[in-house]
């Protein structure tokens, strides 16, 4: 991997991460959304991160040249980012594939005075909850901020990679 192949991953997984935590923030801030421009309850949205790949040739020339300890080829899933000759990085990384509704099936809450309310004094909710987006709020700020630190680390080791140049 080049020098900046690490920040630019670790980049990429901060915007989607970022991107994560505001799908989680607008589930909960339209949690009680009765009623949306499409006429329905608001419905939970969801983010599907997708794997970036390098250059597939040359992960699959390494699948092919190099074997486990048990004999089997390793898929290039399994392989670590690499450097092409002349610094060129392959370095797999994150993004945001889609944001998806979530396709569970409202809530009903008998409301009669609502004005959302059914002929039979039924009100569609979203199905969130809060718990659930929580933990997905968390895990979003725990990963961003472990790719901070990574981003850290490499600076530090660049940095210390200089000094040793200079001297």
């Amino acid at each position: 991997m080049n020098l900046f192949g690490l920040m630019d991953t670790s980049g990429e997984a901060m915007a989607a991460e970022r991107i994560r935590a505001e799908v989680v923030a607008a589930n909960m801030a339209n949690a009680e959304t009765t009623r949306t421009a499409t006429g329905g309850p608001y419905r939970r949205q969801e983010v599907v991160f997708a794997a970036d790949r390098g250059d597939p040739g040359f992960l699959d020339s390494m699948t092919a040249a190099t074997e486990n300890a048990a004999g089997t080829p390793l898929s290039s899933a399994s392989l670590p980012a690499l450097a092409l000759p002349g610094g060129a990085a392959v370095a797999p990384g994150v993004h945001i594939a889609q944001v998806v509704e979530d396709p569970s099936p409202p809530l009903k809450r008998y409301d009669p005075g609502h004005p959302d309310a059914g002929p039979d004094g039924y009100v569609s909710y979203p199905d969130i909850n809060p718990l659930t987006e929580m933990v997905d709020l968390m895990g979003a700020t725990r990963a961003y901020g472990l790719n901070g630190a990574a981003v850290q680390a490499e600076k530090v080791m660049i940095t210390s990679a200089l000094e040793i140049a200079k001297s």
